[in-house]
């Protein structure tokens, strides 16, 4: 198994940032942008593959465009013995976009997606029939402030060169 890399090179990050830009575009389309060879971006590529950087390279689906527009995020309470029970079974629930174990309040963390907040209803109950989960906390989504996003992260280990673009000033001590 090859060392896992801790960062990211500038090259690297071109690749990403671009394939992130134009998914559907070819390895030729790729290294003719980044004014590089194809074999560089392919082997850039297939080393983040394989390092876990890329973890995928599927269509991002629409949760509304599929006809579910209401997302709500759900915190179960759950009985810890029936941890793994309980996230087989959720796995089976096609609502259900992610689930996290998390610590403080509540036990798992879910994102959930339905047609309209009886929909919603609906699914809470089904994962309230689950043997294990005591209780749940539920909030509906109003709008997506950042939406989920991976990339920024990418270059995060890199140093500021300044503020981010929008972001507000330092706070005076």
């Amino acid at each position: 198994m090859p060392a896992r890399r801790r960062g990211l090179d500038d090259l690297d990050l071109r690749v990403l940032r671009l394939v992130a830009e134009r998914p559907r575009s070819g390895l030729l389309e790729l290294a003719r942008l980044l004014g590089v060879a194809r074999g560089t971006v392919q082997a850039r590529l297939d080393r983040m593959t394989a390092d876990g950087v890329i973890t995928g390279f599927g269509p991002n689906l629409s949760p509304a465009a599929l006809g579910h527009p209401v997302q709500a995020f759900t915190t179960l309470e759950v009985e810890q013995a029936a941890r793994e029970h309980i996230s087989r079974t959720l796995e089976a629930i096609p609502e259900l976009l992610e689930a996290y174990v998390v610590t403080g309040p509540g036990d798992v963390w879910c994102r959930i997606a339905g047609r309209d907040h009886e929909d919603i209803q609906r699914i809470i109950d089904v994962m309230l029939r689950i043997p294990g989960v005591r209780r749940s906390t539920t909030v509906i989504t109003l709008s997506a402030v950042v939406p989920h996003r991976v990339l920024p992260l990418a270059a995060a280990d890199r140093p500021v060169t300044g503020r981010y673009q929008g972001a507000p000033a330092p706070l005076e001590a």
